[in-house]
């Protein structure tokens, strides 16, 4: 027996592209921050990041990770970032808080479709940096 011949619409084309999100550690002037940018060409939506362990913080004060900017971000938009401290260099190496740190992130685009992907960092490449801290000269973090 034959079947039927039903007319059916064409699938809806999924948008080109997709939001691409990635955690960085960035160094400036004897600072670390982290944080959230969206590299891709469409805004992520309900963009969660989990951390392999805590980020102790600000002087070993605060989890950093468990911030609301990792934990419950619900617009990032293409080519979009946020940022926050993390500590000073120095702080951060003397504690030896981890130099290995994994990130998970998961997030959705607009049509509904789910994404999650890591990375993991080497803080350790930040160590030996040397900057200038203000009107004191040259600093770096090396021997911390």
């Amino acid at each position: 027996m034959t079947e039927p011949s039903v007319a059916r619409e064409p699938a809806a084309e999924p948008p080109a592209g997709r939001p691409r999100v990635i955690v960085e550690f960035l160094f400036e002037r004897g600072m670390l921050h982290v944080g959230v940018r969206n590299i891709g060409d469409l805004p992520a939506h309900d963009v969660v990041v989990a951390f392999d362990g805590k980020l102790n913080g600000l002087g070993g004060r605060r989890d950093v990770g468990a911030q609301a900017l990792f934990r419950d971000l619900a617009f990032l938009g293409p080519g979009r970032e946020l940022f926050t401290l993390l500590d000073e260099s120095g702080a951060w190496f003397a504690r030896r808080e981890p130099t290995r740190v994994r990130a998970e992130i998961r997030y959705h685009d607009g049509a509904g479709r789910r994404f999650v992907d890591a990375a993991t960092h080497n803080l350790d490449v930040f160590r030996e940096l040397a900057y200038i801290a203000g009107e004191a000269g040259i600093a770096s973090t090396r021997g911390a």
